[in-house]
């Protein structure tokens, strides 16, 4: 999502925000994009410049979303985002790992994401989120629902329209 200003996200949503999930429910959080790291950060702002060149306006703020989702079993983060260094997929959940830019270099770490269904996971940088987090449903089969259909998820390649939405796949997809 790319936002003028951190304020017309706080403002649209102020309604709607709560502390940590303690309901049942799914929250929604908003981090900008590259929280808590340079690498991240840096590429996004240059591929927002270059987008913003091309449609003929001025960048706009990014961000990733990840959400939590609280059942009666427990608590489960449910984010696609890149891969975690030094920890195998199962211990954080993955269930779904696509690749970045091309099919063709999926087997190169770097060039991959991951989508995790991971009880009692940890959203990264979370104390960076912005107008965070949103109670989207407090509905327990809707949570559940969620969290059943993770896995589904289909690996596209990140940056790319494969199929044909008008809008290319990533962290908020």
């Amino acid at each position: 999502m790319a936002v003028h200003a951190q304020g017309e996200l706080a403002k649209d949503s102020a309604s709607r925000l709560i502390q940590e999930p303690s309901e049942a429910g799914i929250y929604l959080y908003w981090l900008p994009l590259g929280a808590g790291g340079s690498y991240v950060k840096l590429n996004g702002r240059i591929f927002e410049f270059i987008q913003a060149q091309l449609e003929r306006r001025l960048p706009l703020d990014l961000y990733h979303t990840a959400l939590k989702v609280r059942v009666p079993e427990g608590l489960f983060v449910v984010e696609n985002s890149w891969p975690i260094p030094n920890a195998d997929g199962p211990s954080r959940g993955v269930v779904v790992e696509g690749p970045v830019f091309s099919r063709r270099v999926r087997r190169l770490s770097a060039l991959r994401y991951e989508v995790r269904l991971w009880r009692d996971g940890v959203i990264a940088d979370v104390a960076e989120a912005v107008a965070s987090p949103q109670w989207v449903s407090q509905d327990p089969e809707q949570a559940r629902l969620l969290l059943q259909l993770a896995s589904y998820v289909p690996p596209l390649v990140w940056g790319r329209d494969e199929e044909a939405t008008g809008d290319m796949w990533n962290s908020n997809s």
